[in-house]
This record gives structure tokens, C-alpha cells and sequence, in this order.
């Protein structure tokens, strides 16, 4: 038997191989194919079944395009109701590969779809279970994502019961594999591991201590951040279907000349540069957003960029593919093409951001400059500057109408990243007098300023 876990930290996304006796699954796999095709093919197996263990809402999956390509049945679990040919497995239901045998376990809650699959080794002993996002390391899926056809407090009890009746009952040394890590907007607080255990779960994760249905609901509800607006139209389209990968790469992937793509952007087409941000600020077409690939970069761009609006982009030469294939994994297929010889290609002044390193911010300060803190809630929560304003990334741009574009802000976040997103959006809004800082909040710290932390401002 083995397992081996493709975790692709873009997305803090886990697909799954699993191989016996050179049968293969795989469970919930990336938009891409080849890199199931190739590991299979390294191994000398063949893939016999693609397991989902529910309608994913971050990423489009690559479930469709795997099926077709190796000729294997799609499983779903029960209540699975697409568009396309798949098998819903019954509640308890067995798939043999090879020596192990794969069991369903129906585990409605973050869906009602949601399933689990508990994998049951040569000696027919449970050995591991992927969780999809019923349970993950230290948190559980959240329960809202049905844009109000079922409750989140219907779902909630539901995923108590699964939980109770389907999780808690497994012995303590089966291992959780989840379908995501820390950083992903389907669960509240995931840990930073990937995978763990039964019974460190038990220990350490709060939605399998002993409580209440009431107190669990109550607790799972609460505190939920607004789910990403992409989230709804990649769930329609793992339920609908799609175009295949291959076919939306060859279309998207278009070089455009000068003029074509001045004509798309006069046409409402978005820039997105997917540079890194220090290639980024030393010079960019005037109205570009920065989102680099170099970070979370489809989960940026599923919360700061419509997934209905029309895209042209800008990259690091050689980087063309690799923007088209992460944004087609979040189903952002609207692309025009991308700007041949990048910024170098533009006839007219670029524009830049100026960055400052921690040794002038208390300068700038003196100047009258104000901190603008784009972090998430959580990281402001535990230690911020004295005197900055909060606001967080991820509510942009309806957030910054308290703002006077006539003052001059220094925009940091934790290292960089997301701070030169945040400005370079601010700019295209017509925020000019704006001052990034390298090393972002560490550097803050260094430099002297007063920080309050939670424990001050409780």
C-alpha cells in the first residue's frame, strides 16, 4: 500500500494517490491532470477510480478531466446530484483496490453531499481516513455554503451527527488526511498541519469535545468570516461541468500585441500583473492589480477579483501557462490573453510604488504619514501599531471610502504580499501618496513602535 499527499499551498489544498498492488485513486484532484498521470506513470499503475468527497467551492476540480482521461468512474457519496455521469456510492458502500478496500462513509454537515473515505488496509485493519472538509487538523468545514437553500444551523447539526456518529467512533490511531491546511477560507482556524490522527483530534480539536448538539452549533456558526464571493460559482461548476483544462489553456494562453491589449482593457478588462511584488513596484501598466504567484495567489484573487469580469494579464516572461492554469483552478477562465513583452511592451510612463525599509517609517511618520494595516483580524487581534488604522485586505475596496486620498498612508501587512496588493488596488482608485515597507509588520517592530497586543487591549 501506498499514500502520498499533493499538497499544493496556493490553494492549502490536499489531493490524495492511493495505490495497491498497482490499482490507484485519487481523491479530490486539482483542476490539472498531469500530476496524477505522471506519478501513476512513474509508479507503473493504473488509475481505477477518482473519489470526491464533496462539491468543492475553492477549486474547480479536476475530477472530469481525470475520469476522461483514464477511463474511471467518478464516486461520489450520496446526494451527489451533477450534471455529468458519476457513481453515487451508498452510506458504508466498499471499493476494492487491490489489497485495501476504500469504505464510504456519508458525512453530511459542510455539505450535504459531504463524505468521507476510510481506507482499509491489507489486514483489514482502518488505517487512515480523508476527511475532505467534514474535519480537518484542529477545525471542522464550515457550515454556510449553501447561500441560504439549507441553514448554517441545519447544516451545523447535521455535521454534529456525522461527526458523533460516523468520526468520534474510529479508533485512535487512524490517521486524518483533510482536504486542507491553514490559510483556507473553508474552515475557521485549520492548524498548521496537514494531516493527523483519531486521537489528537479528540485532544486538541474543539468541535470533537464533548458538548451539546446546541453548544455545537453555537460554536461552529460563530465568529465565520463571509466566504469568498468565488466560492458559489466554483461549487455550480463541479456540480455543471467544464471545459476541459487543456482546451481552456490553449485559448487563454494568448499572446496579445500592444494595441490588443489596450483594446481589452478600454473594453472593462481587468490588469492583473502576476509578477512578484518586487519586480512589481519598480514599474507597471497604471491601473494594474498585483496579485503575484509567488503567494496565496488563487485564493487572492477569488476574494478581490470578480469571477464574471474579463482578464488581461501581465507576467514574468515564461510565466504565461502558470497564471492561466492557477487562476482556471478556481474557475477564472475569462482571459484575453496576456500582454506580449510585458511592461517593457507599454508606450507610456509606467508606474511604481515607493518602499522604505523600517529605519525610515519613524521619518515618515514625523511627516504626518497614517499605518494602514491590511492584515486579517486574527493577526491584528493578537499585536498591532498603536495608532494604525485596520483594514483588512480582504474587504477591499468597499472598505476604503473612510479613507482621504490627500493623506499619505504606509500600507504593510505580514511580509510584503498582500501590502502591494493592497496598493496597487488603492492606486487604481486614485490613492497616489502611498509608502510600502519591507519586512513588512516585523519590520514595524523593529523599528521601535509601540505595539499593543491582545493581552493590552483586552
Amino acid at each position: 500500500m501506498y499514500i502520498q499527499q499533493l499538497y499544493t499551498n496556493c490553494l492549502a489544498e490536499a489531493a490524495y494517490y492511493i495505490e495497491s498492488e498497482g490499482n490507484a485513486a485519487i481523491i479530490d484532484p486539482l483542476r490539472e491532470t498531469e500530476p496524477y498521470l505522471s506519478l501513476a506513470n512513474q509508479r507503473g499503475a493504473t488509475i481505477r477510480y477518482v473519489f470526491e468527497t464533496h462539491f468543492h467551492a475553492d477549486f474547480v476540480s479536476g475530477h472530469i478531466d481525470l475520469s476522461r482521461k483514464v477511463n474511471a468512474p467518478i464516486i461520489y457519496g450520496p446526494e451527489a446530484n451533477t450534471n455529468y455521469e458519476v457513481y453515487n456510492a451508498k452510506d458504508g458502500e466498499e471499493f476494492k483496490l487491490g489489497r485495501v478496500k476504500i469504505r464510504v462513509l456519508h458525512t453530511p454537515g459542510h455539505t450535504p453531499e459531504s463524505s468521507c473515505y476510510l481506507l482499509i488496509d491489507e489486514n483489514g485493519k482502518e488505517y487512515a481516513v480523508f476527511t475532505g472538509d467534514t474535519l480537518f487538523v484542529g477545525d471542522v468545514g464550515r457550515p454556510d455554503l449553501l447561500d441560504g437553500v439549507i441553514s448554517s444551523e441545519t447544516l451545523a447539526g447535521m455535521l454534529y451527527d456525522s461527526l458523533q456518529q460516523k468520526i468520534k467512533i474510529l479508533a485512535d490511531h487512524v490517521i486524518v488526511y483533510p482536504a486542507h491546511g491553514p490559510g483556507s477560507a473553508c474552515g475557521k482556524s485549520i492548524g498548521k498541519e496537514t494531516f493527523s490522527t483519531i486521537g489528537e483530534q479528540k485532544k486538541f480539536n474543539y468541535a470533537l469535545q464533548e458538548m451539546s448538539r446546541e453548544e455545537f452549533i453555537e460554536k461552529v456558526t460563530e465568529g465565520i468570516l463571509p466566504p469568498p464571493a468565488y466560492f458559489f460559482e466554483d461549487a455550480r461548476i463541479n456540480k455543471t461541468g467544464y471545459t476541459p483544462i487543456d482546451d481552456v489553456i490553449t485559448r487563454n494562453t494568448k499572446p496579445l500585441t500592444l494595441q490588443q491589449f489596450k483594446k481589452a482593457v478600454d473594453n472593462g478588462a481587468y490588469i492583473l500583473d502576476t509578477r512578484a511584488a518586487d519586480d512589481f513596484e519598480k514599474g507597471f501598466l497604471p491601473g494594474s492589480i498585483n496579485i503575484g504567484l509567488n503567494g496565496q495567489f488563487a485564493v487572492w484573487v477569488g476574494t478581490l477579483v470578480d469571477i464574471q469580469r474579463e482578464l488581461v494579464l501581465v507576467t514574468e516572461p515564461g510565466k504565461e501557462v502558470e497564471s492561466v492554469l492557477r487562476l482556471a483552478r478556481v474557475g477564472y477562465e475569462k482571459i484575453t490573453g496576456y500582454l506580449q513583452g510585458g511592461p517593457s511592451a507599454y508606450d507610456g510612463p509606467l508606474d511604481h510604488v515607493d518602499s522604505i525599509a523600517g529605519d525610515k517609517i519613524q521619518e515618515e511618520l514625523n511627516s504626518g504619514a497614517i499605518i494602514l494595516d491590511v492584515r486579517k483580524p486574527g493577526e491584528w487581534n493578537v499585536s498591532h501599531v498603536k495608532g494604525a488604522i485596520f483594514l483588512p485586505l480582504a474587504d477591499f475596496p468597499d472598505n476604503l471610502a473612510s479613507l482621504d486620498k490627500n493623506k499619505k498612508y504606509i500600507v504593510h501587512c505580514g511580509g510584503g504580499y498582500r501590502s502591494m496588493t493592497a496598493i496597487s488596488i488603492m492606486k487604481k482608485l486614485g490613492f497616489n501618496n502611498l509608502v510600502n515597507i519591507y519586512g513588512g509588520f516585523g519590520a514595524l517592530q523593529d523599528a521601535g513602535l509601540e505595539i499593543l497586543t491582545e493581552a493590552l487591549t483586552a
